[in-house]
This record gives structure tokens, sequence and C-alpha cells, in this order.
């Protein structure tokens, strides 16, 4: 007899459900080991094109290909049993049009097993939400910082904190809402705009640098965890991890050279005889 689990994963539906509850707690991993570690705790978790930053050592996000995308989707549902896992729309893969945009999306969702697809922008890519999520592929909106643009905007800059940008990231909020987005990531946006931006919708906010005021918050974990070289001024670091590695690589190196080992270092058994 096959052994099934009893766990059952998180739906959209009940994310939905969550606007104006208890906040939906969401980080976006990459491995099947971190999926596994952050899986107890999260609504969400995210398949981040921040992999581009956080595990390849790029510069912006914008090298990440649908192949890696793919490739680490899988790997973060076999390490996952809970989460809704959302897999982000790499550069390039969404914007030539809406149906471009939806062969791309069937390809993540059908090779990784994921719920949905993330993708940014606000009244540029209403058609294009409408069009996936009225053929059954549910979405993630992302407005505000958007750092697949960074190249035009000129870096990653706070938005809304002058009221002559609110009109524009409204209509972004309302565009991607009408569309039929089942929640909408705020990055960086300035507190004030942040908290009404959040009332005025009927789908759940999930804040990044955008303040308490969203509907649930996400991070990247590799920042919390203190494993990154350089994080936002508003992360916290909740754990030293690159530390705790530089001294167990150190204290090996050592031993190395000192010629200590245990004693049944060459004497392991094998997984099956343990």
């Amino acid at each position: 007899m096959s052994k099934h689990s009893t766990i059952r994963r998180i739906t959209v539906p009940e994310i939905r459900t969550r606007k104006g509850g208890e906040p939906v707690v969401c980080l976006a991993a990459y491995t099947a080991p971190m999926a596994r570690f952050v899986d107890p705790y999260v609504d969400i978790t995210l398949v981040g094109d921040s992999a581009a930053n956080a595990i390849h050592g790029l510069d912006t996000t914008i090298g990440m290909s649908l192949d890696h995308m793919i490739m680490h989707g899988q790997a973060v549902m076999r390490g996952s049993e809970r989460a809704l896992i959302v897999m982000d729309m790499p550069f390039g893969t969404y914007e030539e049009s809406p149906q471009v945009a939806f062969r791309n999306a069937c390809r993540l969702m059908r090779e990784t097993g994921a719920a949905a697809v993330k993708l940014e922008g606000g009244v540029n890519m209403k058609d294009t939400i409408a069009f996936l999520t009225e053929r059954g592929i549910p979405v993630m909106a992302h407005i505000g910082l958007m750092p697949q643009s960074v190249q035009v905007t000129g870096g990653y800059k706070i938005t809304g904190r002058s009221k002559s940008e609110w009109p524009s990231l409204e209509a972004d909020a309302r565009a991607v809402e009408e569309a039929g987005a089942f929640s909408v990531v705020l990055e960086g946006i300035a507190e004030p705009l942040a908290a009404k931006l959040t009332a005025d919708l009927n789908i759940p906010t999930i804040g990044i640098g955008a303040s308490a005021a969203c509907d649930g918050q996400i991070l990247v974990v590799d920042d919390l965890l203190g494993m990154s070289e350089w994080v936002p001024k508003f992360v916290k670091k909740y754990a030293d991890l690159a530390g705790i590695v530089d001294g167990a690589v150190k204290s090996w190196a050592e031993d190395v050279k000192a010629r200590k080992f245990p004693a049944d270092e060459n004497t392991y058994p094998m997984r099956d005889e343990e």
C-alpha cells in the first residue's frame, strides 16, 4: 500500500480570503533544502527570479531564463508540501504579447507543478493578466519598484514618496485587480501610499520594503538568514549564516592542513548501510 501525505497545499482562493485578516507569510526560495526549511512556516513560497542574485551571482534579475526558473521550480516543489508555490515569469517571457505569456506560463506550471505565476507591471500588463486568468492561470501581480525594469528606471528606487507619483501607482493597482490578479506585490512603495493601496484594494497586498501596512510580507530567504553580501535597509537579519559557514570552512581547512581527521574518516558507511 502506498503512503500518501495528509498535508494539503494552501490554495489560491485561500490566499484571497486572507485579505484584511491574518497576514500572509511569504518567502522567496530556490532550492529543495531551503524550501523544506521554510515550508512549515510560510503560506507562499515564491520561486523568484532573484535567484539570479542570490544563487547565480548576477547583478540583476534579467539574466534568468525560463529553463533556469523551471529548474529552480522543480527543486522547490520537491522540497515543499504545504506552501502555495508561485513562479516568477522571467524577463522577456511575457512582455511581447498575452499569447506568448500564456505559452510560457503554461510551461512553467506544467513542468514544475506550481499553482500560479507572478509578473511585473500594472496598467501595461492588464490585458496579459486578464488573458492568463481567463484561461486558468492564477496571477500574482507586482507593482512599484520592479527589478526587471531597473535598466529603464536607473536603479532600485523607492516609489510613491511624492504625491505626484500616486495616481500612476494607484492606476496600476486598480488595473491588476480588475484584470483578475489574486494578489499583488508592492515593492519599494512609501508607507502612506502602500497603506492606501492596501485599504483600497479587495485583493491581498504583499509588501517588500512597503511597510507593515500591507496584508502580508515577502523577503528573499537568503537575506534574512544573513547569507547575502548586500541587503536592503529594511531587511532584518535573523541569523548570520554567512559567518557560520565561514567559520566551519575555515575550521575544516585548518584540520586538513594539520592532517587532523576523525578516526573513521575513511571508513564511513554508505547510506544504505547506516
